[in-house]
């Protein structure tokens, strides 16, 4: 048997008058487990929590191995590049032209992964409906935070190189192997 109690005062405060007017009505009548509603309505939902946690954690996980994974991709294409970038710097191209050019690479790998990311995860999204709590499975604003702390990391790791080959020897560079 449950009973609930409102009351202005502190819930604590009101235990041992309820435990004496229970006990005046039957001595075997036990007044355990006293809990306020705040208290009732945490423990409801401690596993929902727990697994948004976990679920918000394997999230933040995945997109650091991607911002790892686009710098990674992005430096290597660029150092691919190295005798390219000298040649044309050797035949007189700014190292304005160079950046512009090392960025425009990889802005557009950036653009593919992320257009091929979102068409996945919308993919995706209907085995994780289940698992949301008060939340779209197509949450439009995670969907548009998480391209964009996408791109802004392709930015920087296209920035990065793209001064480094700005900067490169022509001479070097022909060396380069």
């Amino acid at each position: 048997m449950y009973l609930i109690v409102r009351t202005p005062l502190e819930p604590e405060a009101i235990v041992p008058g309820l435990r004496a007017q229970l006990s005046s009505i039957n001595k075997d009548l036990p007044l355990s487990k006293v809990q306020t509603m705040d208290e009732l309505i945490e423990d409801s939902v401690v596993q929902e929590r727990f697994r948004t946690w976990l679920v918000s954690g394997f999230a933040g996980l995945a997109l650091l191995l991607a911002v790892i994974g686009i710098y990674a991709v992005i430096s290597y294409s660029v150092a691919q590049q190295t005798r390219e970038i000298g040649v044309r710097i050797a035949l007189g191209a700014t190292r304005g032209d160079v950046s512009k050019m090392v960025l425009g690479h990889g802005l557009r790998l950036a653009i593919a992964g992320i257009a091929i990311g979102l068409i996945s995860a919308l993919g995706v999204t209907r085995i994780l409906r289940s698992m949301l709590y008060s939340t779209s499975s197509t949450d439009f604003l995670s969907f548009v935070l998480t391209s964009a702390v996408l791109m802004a990391v392709a930015l920087l790791a296209c920035y990065i190189p793209a001064l480094r080959a700005a900067k490169v020897d022509p001479i070097v560079a022909l060396r380069y192997e």
